[in-house]
This record gives structure tokens, C-alpha cells and sequence, in this order.
């Protein structure tokens, strides 16, 4: 079998008391029922600093995220520990893995169509997933996403399973959820043809510029 292996993501470990209560109140999926769900860690206005997606180990969580941003995640996560028996750290032992398709793992939470995702430990690098994911139209990571430059439902957070809007409060909520009700997300990441990401207006957006996912999930929302 050919690599699987995310050569450029990695994992950070929460173990401890609560974990779940813990992650649960900062980031924007729910992560107190099955994992793993795709979420965001916003600033208090709701933008977006860190994508991940979360797994379950057991009694503790792991955070599948951009290798380049895993410690500054770390820190971040460890600012909102306090006094919490909690421990947050890089796990080098295992690493996060894809396939295009087969069996193997989990539907990717964001949309099926990505592929299937596991974690165990690395073997070979996989191929083609940055292209499997950029023909899908799917932004992901600082270098797509920005930091603390695009508010989350400006990312599709909110048709791709990236938001829980009946979950309690977390970083980012109020400003999140105000603009679901109010209809308000007036902009929204497209992927362009060159592979690059840009804020577009939806009202009169290029329908050539919208992949069949984000065409079904405005119109539900029409």
C-alpha cells in the first residue's frame, strides 16, 4: 500500500479532567458528541485563528491540525487551561492519515467527498490531497483561512459542519450566531481556478466559482 500519511499536519493531545467540557466552551463544534467534527478556535469577534478537526483517544482528544500551527495552537489552548488539570501537547507518536477513498477510517467531517481520515502511526507521505481538496473547492489553514482576517462563516464554517448553532457558549459565539440568524454572511471564501482563495461577494458571485457543495448549502439557506 502507498503512504498515507499527512506529512504536514500533526496532533496535539488534551488529557486530563474534562477535556471535553473544556474544548466543548472554546472551540465552534460541538465536541461533547461523536468525533470527529471539524471546528474553529475564533478571536472573541468571531475570525478565524486555527481550523482543526477533532478525534477522540479514549478518554482524551486529539486536534488534528496544520503542523506549521500546532505549537502556537498549543499555547493558545494552554492560555485558556488556568488552574485546569489538563495536559496539552504535541503527540509524536501517532500521526493523521488520508486515502482518497476505500474503507479505512472516517468520512472526512467536513464534506465525504474529501476522503477518508485516520490516525495511527506514520508510515509514507500520501499524495495528491492539497489537489484533491483544492478540485473540491475547500479552503483549509492560515495560508487559505488567514488569522484573525476572515470571520468564520466567511469560510464556509457553516456549510461545511464547521459550526454548532445549538451548542453552548464558546470564543467567538455571539458574533457567530448573529450572523446566522440575521442572514448577514454577505462574503464567503471561493477557491479560485490558480488554486488561490479570495473573499468574494455571494450576490452575484460566478456560479463557476461555486462548488456543487456550497451551491446546495445557499440554497437550503435561500
Amino acid at each position: 500500500m502507498s503512504g498515507t500519511t499527512l506529512s504536514d499536519r500533526a496532533l496535539i493531545r488534551l488529557s486530563g479532567q474534562d477535556v471535553r467540557d473544556f474544548l466543548q466552551g472554546l472551540v465552534t463544534s460541538d465536541v461533547a458528541g461523536p468525533l470527529p467534527v471539524w471546528a474553529g478556535l475564533l478571536t472573541p469577534q468571531g475570525k478565524a485563528l486555527f481550523d482543526f478537526i477533532v478525534w477522540a483517544d479514549g478518554d482524551d482528544l486529539l486536534i488534528d491540525c496544520e503542523a506549521e500551527q500546532a505549537d502556537a495552537l498549543a499555547r493558545r489552548l494552554t492560555l485558556y487551561r488556568l488552574r485546569k488539570p489538563i495536559a496539552i501537547a504535541r503527540d509524536e507518536g501517532l500521526a493523521v492519515h488520508w486515502a482518497p477513498d476505500g474503507e479505512q477510517g472516517m468520512p472526512d467531517p467536513r464534506l465525504a467527498a474529501l476522503g477518508r481520515r485516520w490516525i495511527a502511526p506514520a508510515n509514507g507521505a500520501a499524495e495528491g490531497w492539497h489537489a484533491h481538496r483544492r478540485a473540491l473547492g475547500v479552503p483549509e489553514g492560515v495560508a487559505e483561512f488567514g488569522s484573525d482576517r476572515n470571520l468564520w462563516l466567511e469560510c464556509n464554517a457553516d456549510l461545511l459542519n464547521g459550526v454548532s448553532f445549538s451548542k453552548g457558549c464558546y470564543v467567538g459565539q455571539e458574533n457567530t450566531a448573529r450572523m446566522n440568524w440575521r442572514a448577514k454572511v454577505n462574503r464567503r471564501l471561493v477557491m479560485l481556478p490558480d488554486g488561490t482563495v479570495e473573499r468574494r461577494q455571494v450576490d452575484g458571485l460566478d456560479p463557476a466559482l461555486m462548488p456543487g457543495w456550497m451551491k446546495d448549502g445557499l440554497a437550503e439557506k435561500a
